[in-house]
């Protein structure tokens, strides 16, 4: 007798796995702690970005000019200005999400360096990857590639949240727009700051392979180039220079970087060197684009040192 046995299909042997695949679904797996702190702090900036935005217009009326002893002149009283508290709150909350932003280039180089790279190095959780039919070009292209999206959307997306809160960008709520961290936090230098915090976090775990020396050698370039960056931001496009009378004011929205007065005859002339508030997005994209060179310099680095170190 000869038993047929006919192989059947169950709903759990046809069902179909949803979302990311390969190299991609491994890279959000194994950081998956990172992902999850991502996703909580652009939730909460988000959150504090709408509720910002929603209190701007009273944190402004704290600056407009009042009267005393009561209102008059279809100006409101000084003590129903003073009484505003809210203006401090405002102040505050969108200073700790610009400087925030600002300084995202240094977690994201540390963790870079450490977790993201040297990690898997040091513990040997890369070459068993690269024995399982995945080169390690196309490990390290997935271990940038994915976090670098992720990155550039996500600070790409609290920038544009934060110019949005910050209404009409007074400078008394929110600080001069040549601030070293409101000039980062507003623009998109930001996200240049990360990608490269990214690549030189990436080459230093793939020069010494070890986690804790990788993410310290990765925080050391990011500083380095936040500083360089900051120093000589002024030189990055050419100045305007006036001169004048004794009193010459080219007003609060200039980032003056030169002031000289001489006097000759009893008359005292002033030089002022400025940056003009027009100055602000041509700064931006100089800056952004050096943030970004530096990021793809760096990664051109990485893979070079992958080749060399790998069969």
């Amino acid at each position: 007798m000869t038993a047929t046995l006919t192989a059947t299909s169950t709903p759990a042997d046809r069902r179909t796995t949803r979302g990311p695949r390969g190299l991609v679904w491994a890279v959000l797996r194994v950081h998956q702690t990172a992902l999850v702190f991502w996703v909580l702090a652009l939730t909460a900036a988000t959150a504090g970005l709408i509720w910002l935005y929603s209190v701007a217009d009273e944190a402004r009326r704290a600056y407009v000019p009042c009267a005393e002893p009561i209102a008059a002149d279809g100006l409101p009283s000084c003590a129903s200005i003073q009484a505003i508290t809210v203006d401090d709150y405002y102040s505050d909350g969108i200073s700790l999400i610009t400087t925030t932003l600002s300084w995202s280039i240094f977690p994201v180089a540390a963790w870079a360096g450490g977790a993201l790279i040297a990690r898997e190095l040091e513990n040997g959780t890369a070459r068993l990857a690269w024995t399982q039919s995945v080169s390690p070009v196309r490990w390290l292209a997935a271990k940038l590639a994915v976090p670098a999206v992720l990155l550039a959307a996500g600070t790409g997306a609290i920038v544009l949240l934060n110019r949005w809160a910050q209404t009409d960008g007074n400078a008394n709520v929110v600080g001069d727009w040549y601030g070293p961290d409101v000039f980062v936090g507003t623009g998109p230098a930001a996200v240049g700051y990360v990608l490269a915090g990214l690549a030189l976090g990436a080459l230093a775990g793939l020069l010494l392979r070890r986690a804790l020396p990788a993410a310290g050698v990765g925080l050391a370039a990011a500083l380095l180039l936040y500083n360089v960056l900051e120093r000589y931001r002024e030189d990055l496009l050419p100045t305007v220079t006036r001169t004048g009378p004794e009193g010459l004011d080219p007003g609060r929205s200039a980032w003056t970087v030169a002031w000289a007065s001489t006097g000759e005859g009893g008359v005292t002339t002033v030089e002022v060197t400025f940056h003009p508030g027009s100055h602000f997005w041509p700064l931006q994209y100089i800056e952004t684009g050096i943030a970004l060179t530096v990021a793809a310099a760096a990664t051109l680095a990485a893979f070079a040192v992958l080749r060399r170190r790998t069969p």
